[in-house]
């Protein structure tokens, strides 16, 4: 069965999201996303709230920005949300936004080669082990964690070209994509994946996360792939909300395409964020298979 989810923008200020994960949880939605862009919230700090104000909700923090990070206390905030909310707490890694990254003076000359040492690095502190590293940009000396999870705790990793998505094949544990990627692109990604476990001697389920543009918001412009609003007199600086027919639809073609959850993303301006992850889990998760 495919797994639905919505975004909780970072756009919005902090506060409202107590609302909106409750919302969420309370409508029965699977999963609620969350983003850590420069300079808004914290992806981390968020998802720790969302999963201590819901009782089953599933929070996913993605994509957290390597260059930001050291992967030894990822791994220590990792393991904390998968111990004290186990089977509920989702991390995604990517390169970050490179122009971001320059700006607060992490933007490093290879993003390939750190986010493949942050990968294996940060899979295998997860797991457990202990780990001396002497690598370009990870560098770690006899680290292990006091309290790593007690169940397994996936990786997932994000990227659009060609050798991050092979590299999130080898060397995480799940893909995300954005919603920029249209259907045949999300089965070009899924081969490249397919590649990189292949290369790697990799088997087993590789869950593959997708963005869906929805918008609703005044305009209702959705911009590249998505489905925007349908016809009929909105309210005044609102758009109707697209048919929950139509949004299925586009979710079904996801799915058919490779991806195991779709995350309906509303746009920066969507008014009723309240309102959307119910749209998403009362009138839309019952039309996808």
């Amino acid at each position: 069965m495919t797994t639905l989810g919505a975004v909780f923008r970072p756009q919005l200020p902090p506060e409202r999201l107590r609302s909106v994960a409750r919302a969420a949880d309370a409508a029965g939605l699977e999963e609620l996303w969350l983003w850590e862009d420069c300079f808004l919230s914290s992806g981390v700090a968020s998802t720790s709230a969302a999963l201590a104000w819901t009782d089953r909700l599933r929070v996913g923090a993605g994509l957290l920005p390597v260059p930001l990070r050291n992967v030894a206390l990822t791994a220590m905030e990792a393991a904390t949300l998968h111990r004290m909310f186990p089977g509920r707490a989702m991390l995604a890694v990517g390169h970050g936004v490179q122009p971001w990254m320059g700006q607060t003076g992490a933007r490093v000359e290879s993003p390939m080669t750190l986010l493949r040492e942050y990968l294996h690095a940060l899979r295998a502190l997860l797991g457990g082990e202990r780990l001396t590293v002497d690598g370009r940009y990870v560098r770690l000396d006899d680290v292990a964690l006091d309290w790593p999870p007690t169940a397994p705790a996936p990786v997932h990793a994000g990227g659009l070209g060609p050798r991050t998505l092979r590299l999130t094949g080898e060397a995480a544990d799940g893909t995300v994509l954005d919603a920029s990627v249209p259907a045949d692109g999300v089965r070009r990604a899924c081969a490249l994946v397919a590649e990189g476990r292949a290369a790697a001697g990799r088997s087993g389920p590789h869950p593959v996360t997708v963005y869906l543009h929805v918008a609703t918001g005044p305009g209702a412009r959705a911009g590249g792939r998505g489905v925007t609003a349908g016809a009929g007199t909105p309210a005044p600086g609102r758009a109707p909300p697209p048919p929950p027919r139509a949004v299925a639809d586009a979710v079904v073609e996801l799915a058919e395409a490779g991806a195991t959850a779709v995350i309906l993303q509303p746009t920066s301006d969507e008014p009723d964020p309240e309102g959307f992850v119910r749209f998403a889990a009362e009138r839309v998760r019952p039309l996808v298979p």
